[in-house]
């Protein structure tokens, strides 16, 4: 019978409360990291990069606000200083607009400071998509008619009506 090196009984409790304390670290880990991606998870929308569940209402505030009225712009088409000047300034475009105030305009804020671009200081701040070095960028080979306006959109963008904006036209499905 072979000799086995038997373990004292402190020794042996040790060893167990080791061993117990490593699988609840373990243990800890998994379900943290588990809690920790479903939270960031991104909800894919069509338009714009991945966005988590934290700017999901600020963007549906975003829609519910400006979609009634035009094509809702994604929010990296505008420097972050455009979208701030927009909610605070009543006059949009010279209509009287009724913002939306307190918590609803942080979100809708949260969500479009967080997605838009900057804007550098010897830059003027645009308040047309023409005047936008982004949506210039995004738009390299468009030749854009004038005026342009943000219905325009939907020449190239039949889904432009419900935030989907990487739905092209067949013209333009392998443009780079």
């Amino acid at each position: 019978m072979p000799n086995f090196i038997q373990l004292k009984p402190q020794q042996q409790k040790r060893r167990r409360t080791f061993v117990v304390l490593l699988l609840s670290i373990l243990i800890c880990t998994l379900v943290m990291g588990k809690a920790l991606a479903q939270s960031l998870e991104p909800s894919r929308i069509s338009t714009i990069d991945p966005i988590g569940k934290s700017h999901q209402l600020g963007k549906e505030l975003y829609l519910e606000n400006c979609a009634g009225c035009h094509v809702a712009l994604p929010p990296e088409v505008m420097p972050t200083e455009t979208w701030r000047q927009l909610l605070l300034d009543p006059q949009h475009y010279g209509r009287q607009l009724q913002l939306p105030v307190g918590p609803p305009r942080i979100l809708i804020w949260n969500y479009l400071r967080d997605f838009s671009r900057p804007h550098t200081e010897e830059e003027e701040i645009p308040y047309r998509l023409l005047q936008s070095r982004y949506f210039k960028a995004l738009h390299p080979r468009v030749k854009l008619p004038r005026p342009t306006s943000v219905g325009t959109c939907l020449t190239c963008h039949p889904s432009a009506d419900r935030y989907n904006f990487r739905q092209l036209t067949p013209e333009w499905q392998d443009s780079p």
